[in-house]
């Protein structure tokens, strides 16, 4: 792929919101610990968890806090300076879309992560963010032909029937990997950078979008540094509900990147399609927990906590990395690869798991002086989702 030319203009205001939103999220992160120890918002050690002492959670704030700060303080002033060139497409309704919406996801997670909501209401509540989008002017227009040159367009209710189902999908997707210390923080990282630089190509050119995905970027980076292993803070559903939706919403935002963020977040998105066909084959609800998902399988052969972070972590920059040298066609044919590709490996790693009592969340035991990993099923915490 190839530059625009305008995007050594963008460098500096991407650096500039990337480095604050980081310093923002760093600094956040251990202050909103110590509000949600002092309330008790916490990850407690019980029956299918390995967590051996409580861990707080609601991180996701800090993320989402130095998020909008730092993206509604750069348009402001962009707004007067004209740092980066704003798009013709881009209405004012969709950033109001991406920010209220961005807020609102980030606000319910937080009231989940206090209240436990069922997972009915949780089902309710994204399926409403997601319609609100909608109304703001969020949809998915086209995506690229697989079958031949061009694109294949939508309107009306099928294109607000995809764009709900793609945003409450994303959530769900990063929701269910959010199983091991940094793993969902990490993986959206990487796919907040890829759909940064992609809107800095020929084929996007959207440098504004580009300066968003950054800061989105930096305040993920910024949270990392207390969610990794061994994590002293989890993101929580505020974090995945946040960070679902914001980066579903960048997907679409302009010229629709749908298919580079298929295709980066490959793992989650095939990880919670594989998940549901199985479980659906064995007569099993979607939302039962197990330890189905690939992060657990790696366990299971033996990898350790960071070894399998950090493996899953380069699957997902190898990914974006192909994101880079497809078209919006191929980058669909290399998410269908990759799909059944995947779905012959988990069988492998699963075996006769898939039809046994071995996947029960209940049978996982804790590897010894590994006091601050997720439980078994910490990742499909009331999703009741997609």
């Amino acid at each position: 792929m190839t530059f625009i030319t305008s995007a050594t203009s963008a460098v500096g205001p991407i650096v500039v919101v990337f480095v604050c939103a980081a310093l923002l999220a760093l600094v956040f992160t251990p202050a909103i610990r110590r509000v949600v120890m002092r309330y008790e918002i916490v990850d407690r050690p019980e029956a299918r968890r390995v967590n051996t002492i409580p861990v707080p959670r609601g991180g996701g704030l800090a993320i989402s806090a130095a998020f909008l700060l730092v993206a509604c303080v750069f348009l402001s002033v962009n707004q007067a300076a004209l740092f980066v060139p704003i798009p013709l497409t881009l209405m004012p309704s969709e950033v109001a879309a991406l920010f209220l919406g961005g807020a609102a996801a980030a606000a319910l997670g937080a009231i989940d992560d206090l209240l436990d909501l069922r997972a009915r209401v949780q089902l309710i509540g994204q399926v409403v963010l997601a319609c609100g989008a909608v109304a703001l002017g969020i949809t998915i227009d086209f995506v690229a032909d697989p079958f031949g040159p061009g694109v294949i367009r939508f309107s009306g209710p099928i294109a607000a029937g995809l764009t709900i189902f793609w945003i409450v999908g994303m959530i769900n997707s990063i929701n269910w990997i959010d199983g091991l210390d940094g793993l969902s923080s990490g993986v959206s990282f990487i796919a907040a950078v890829t759909l940064g630089l992609i809107s800095l190509t020929m084929q996007v050119g959207q440098p504004l979008i580009a300066v968003l995905c950054f800061a989105l970027a930096g305040a993920l980076l910024g949270f990392l540094r207390w969610n990794f292993h061994p994590a002293t803070i989890f993101s929580g559903t505020s974090g995945v509900q946040f960070v679902g939706f914001t980066l579903a919403v960048l997907a679409i935002l302009g010229t629709a990147k749908v298919a580079v963020a298929l295709l980066v977040l490959g793992v989650p998105i095939i990880d919670t399609f594989w998940i549901i066909v199985r479980r659906l084959a064995n007569r099993r609800s979607p939302f039962t927990p197990d330890r189905g998902h690939v992060h657990h399988r790696l366990l299971d052969l033996g990898l350790g906590h960071t070894e399998t972070v950090v493996l899953i972590y380069a699957i997902t920059a190898a990914l974006a990395a192909l994101t880079f040298f497809l078209s919006g066609a191929g980058q669909l044919y290399a998410f269908l690869g990759v799909v059944v590709g995947s779905g012959i490996v988990l069988f492998l790693l699963t075996g006769r798991a898939t039809v046994l009592e071995d996947l029960e969340a209940e049978t996982y035991e804790a590897p010894p002086h590994r006091h601050d990993e997720k439980s078994a099923d910490r990742d499909e915490k009331p999703a009741g989702t997609l």
